[in-house]
């Protein structure tokens, strides 16, 4: 019996949503009886380097594919090469602007976005000062996310956004980036109420530089992360949105499995998110490995 080959390329190694979605599709090869192998650029996000991975995964071509982009648009024609080769895509995360993937596995990145920032925004009165953390240009869940911040600030007048940081989804990324905001006004106290931050690692980097001048404030996250989740149990991160890259790509790579022994799979697949926080943590204390996985039938259903 053939045994499925799927090669799954991810942005990085540093930031742990990709640990979890190659976590994800592992769990769901398994399941399948398939094999996975992972490519993942040595350089964080660097286009080169996952253009020169899929020439090499090319060269000994896989049943199919679960692709991540590292840009939008700057690894177009390596997709394409893909499509042209006849290999089935799987495209969950971040969404591709090329080739012709069997479907796509996300979330409402701008909704979710919307949500946090509004259950944080209540949380303060609806009056402070707000810090927000947008991610890495290049990614496609990045304008999207600081669209959602945007419109939920707009229903609260009395909140002002005193400064937008890039952390590039990167934890130290993001705590330099504090930090030297937070350095330059090292005169005025605490000068924030407030800090939204993109992902959770970035939160947890505005946490870090937070905590080393021996101030708290309110801080939320997107991914539900282990780390994460520990921070809510302690107190320290106040929410965070169940965007979880395992569930993800597990679905990801289960429609390709799927499609490869001849069912017909959705062309879009949403699921659901829901807000985290201290009132409800417990569902997701515990390590990723170890998380429940959705149901086909119960995603299906709802796609």
């Amino acid at each position: 019996m053939h045994t499925p080959s799927i090669a799954v390329f991810t942005k990085n190694r540093s930031n742990p949503a990709y640990e979890a979605a190659r976590i994800g599709a592992d769990r769901a090869a398994a399941a399948f009886g398939a094999v996975t192998t992972h490519h993942v650029p040595a350089v964080a996000d660097d286009v080169a380097q996952q253009i020169a991975l899929v020439h090499e995964v090319l060269a000994a071509p896989p049943d199919g594919i679960v692709f991540v982009p590292v840009h939008e648009t700057e690894v177009n024609a390596a997709i394409e090469s893909i499509t042209a080769a006849g290999i089935p895509i799987a495209n969950p995360i971040a969404r591709m602007t090329a080739g012709q993937p069997l479907t796509f596995v996300g979330s409402d990145n701008e909704a979710l976005a919307f949500d946090v920032a509004r259950y944080l925004l209540r949380h303060i009165g609806g009056c402070g000062r707000v810090l927000m953390l947008e991610g890495i240009a290049a990614s496609a869940t990045t304008a999207p996310r600081t669209r959602g911040f945007l419109v939920a600030l707009a229903e609260f007048p009395e909140v002002r956004l005193i400064g937008r940081l890039t952390g590039d989804y990167q934890r130290g990324v993001a705590r330099t980036a504090v930090s030297d905001w937070l350095d330059a006004r090292a005169d005025r106290g605490a000068p924030l109420d407030a800090v939204l931050a993109a992902n959770d690692v970035m939160a947890l980097g505005a946490l870090d530089a937070l905590s080393g001048r021996g101030w708290q404030v309110p801080v939320i996250g997107i991914n539900a992360l282990p780390e994460a989740i520990d921070a809510i149990r302690s107190g320290q991160l106040l929410a965070t949105v169940d965007f979880d890259a395992m569930k993800i790509a597990h679905i990801a790579t289960e429609a390709l499995l799927r499609h490869l022994r001849g069912e017909r799979v959705p062309k879009e697949i949403t699921l659901p998110v829901q807000i985290v926080d201290r009132s409800n943590f417990a569902a997701w204390d515990r390590p990723l490995a170890q998380r429940d996985c959705l149901r086909w039938e119960d995603v299906v259903a709802r796609a």
